[in-house]
């Protein structure tokens, strides 16, 4: 066990939204990336949530962390953290540092507070509304191309007058730390809406190594898109391809098969089904890199999302070329090359689908380009090295962080006060 400078070892509480899912969604996996991290340290990891335990959920016991479910508006929860007094707490998504930031704050003052945002969730929705503002005015809605890349003001006016927004934002202040899980989203935070510097850092997907042995062009077949039927910009995407992109793309590859896979699907994904127009909706996937890895073109057509897209790691690790949007690339590539092709509409998105479908030697440029950004963007040593010395230097400066942070101070005042008041209040209302 990795010793602190107090010479106790260091124990982190980790408060899921969900319980994590990394067979199911980016989010899952990169929390369970951070809990390898903080495991290499020797660290002590109890993971507590109020969720109802999902279906595809890790088995986090066997990794020998605790598990502990806990309850919302509830004074249970201050007796199990008095007891626990972790070093550490995560808070996974800022609504769990909404919920119970106040309570830990007065129970284990001293313990180094942090969010992992898991991307910025009012970014994405400000997008959505961006993108069906946009819909409304056109129906035709071909060209994305003020949705994706002008929109810089419009996601700002968006977001800044959003409840969401100052919510998260507000979270992001109160805590010590917040993991950004792109430069993209760091940005935006410090450039648009002053965030310091100080309480971001980014941390995004991670792998533990590179692949090898990748199947070549000659060994893979068909289309495939994946991703959790919850996550509403992966939904958005299935209606896009099925109305507007594989239309286009079976006019030019009339026996062309898309393949899409998906957790949580539902009676509305599954209708899509078409096996006669190739629109195949084919369920959840028990390995998604075995799927992935098979395919020859991986399709995403994101209208509108944040963070890093799991989905495209997950194919650049399977050495698959993919067509995304902007939305889909942005913060994953920086100026290296995207391993595929980015498209702004559905003529561009399905040209350059048939394109890399059909042409063996841009097909395997791109595959080779993947394991480029790999190497030089998700290396699992480098990021977890970094985080693990933001934390120390956060734990060791505490005061003076907290110090130099007077609006997060001020907000803590404000919110956790009220926040407690409502807590209590329906805590005994539940008991009448």
């Amino acid at each position: 066990m990795r010793q602190t400078a107090t010479g106790t070892s260091t124990h982190v509480l980790i408060i899921g939204y969900v319980w994590p899912e990394p067979r199911s969604s980016a989010a899952g996996g990169h929390m369970m990336q951070i809990i390898q991290c903080f495991q290499e340290q020797g660290w002590q990891i109890t993971f507590s949530s109020p969720a109802a335990l999902g279906e595809h959920k890790a088995d986090l016991a066997s990794l020998g962390i605790a598990e502990v479910n806990i309850e919302l508006n509830n004074s249970s929860f201050d007796h199990f953290i008095s007891e626990l007094q972790p070093n550490i707490v995560l808070f996974d998504r800022f609504m769990m540092e909404e919920q119970f930031g106040w309570r830990v704050e007065k129970f284990c003052p001293n313990a180094l507070r942090i969010i992992e945002t898991a991307d910025l969730q009012s970014l994405r929705d400000a997008r959505h509304g961006i993108l069906k503002a946009h819909l409304k005015t056109d129906h035709q809605a071909d060209d994305l191309k003020d949705v994706f890349i002008n929109q810089v003001s419009a996601i700002y006016e968006n977001m800044a007058t959003s409840d969401i927004a100052q919510r998260e934002i507000a979270a992001i202040y109160r805590s010590d730390i917040s993991l950004i899980i792109s430069d993209a989203e760091t940005d935006l935070l410090v450039e648009r809406f002053h965030v310091p510097r100080t309480l971001l850092h980014e941390c995004p997907l991670m792998l533990d190594r590179l692949p090898d042995n990748l199947r070549p062009f000659d060994e893979r077949a068909h289309f495939l898109s994946i991703g959790n039927f919850r996550h509403a910009p992966n939904w958005d995407a299935v209606l896009w391809m099925k109305t507007a992109i594989w239309p286009l793309i079976r006019q030019q590859l009339p026996s062309a098969q898309l393949h899409i896979y998906g957790a949580y699907t539902p009676p509305k994904a599954t209708a899509l089904h078409n096996a006669a127009q190739g629109f195949h909706v084919m369920n959840w996937a028990e390995d998604a890199l075995e799927v992935m890895a098979g395919a020859r073109v991986c399709l995403a057509p994101l209208r509108f999302g944040a963070g890093i897209k799991g989905k495209l790691l997950d194919a650049m690790i399977c050495g698959t070329p993919s067509v995304t949007t902007p939305i889909g690339a942005e913060g994953m590539h920086g100026e290296l090359p995207w391993p595929g092709n980015v498209a702004t509409n559905a003529s561009e998105f399905a040209a350059a689908a048939v394109e890399l479908y059909r042409n063996q030697t841009r097909w395997t440029e791109a595959q080779a380009n993947s394991q480029a950004l790999l190497a030089a963007r998700y290396q699992h040593k480098a990021h977890c090295a970094s985080l693990i010395a933001r934390i120390e230097e956060c734990r060791q400066n505490l005061q003076q962080h907290r110090t130099a942070n007077f609006t997060g101070a001020m907000l803590r005042h404000h919110h956790h006060k009220s926040t407690q008041y409502m807590a209590q209040w329906i805590e005994a209302k539940n008991r009448v």
